[in-house]
């Protein structure tokens, strides 16, 4: 089967959308965790910001991803006319 050139359109912002996700997912996951100990001095609500992300932060933004992950790409669905029909 031959790609259109919608088709290829669409697979291009799907994967800068994924691309662009999997670099914070990366950052939040392991760059944070990599200078942990240089941010020790760093605080918030009283616990140290290495702690906080690894106990809070890096979740919440996990969640956030994929949230922002479905929103994007439905908004990319109905734009090129993939959407999921209600039956």
């Amino acid at each position: 089967m031959q790609l259109t050139e919608k088709h290829r359109q669409y697979w291009r912002k799907n994967l800068k959308i994924t691309g662009i996700l999997l670099l914070v997912w990366f950052v939040v996951t392991f760059v944070v965790g990599w200078f942990a100990r240089d941010m020790q001095s760093v605080t918030i609500l009283g616990f140290p910001f290495p702690f906080f992300m690894g106990a809070q932060g890096a979740l919440l933004v996990y969640v956030l991803l994929v949230g922002y992950y479905a929103y994007c790409m439905s908004k990319l669905d109905r734009e090129y006319g993939v959407q999921e029909r209600d039956q």
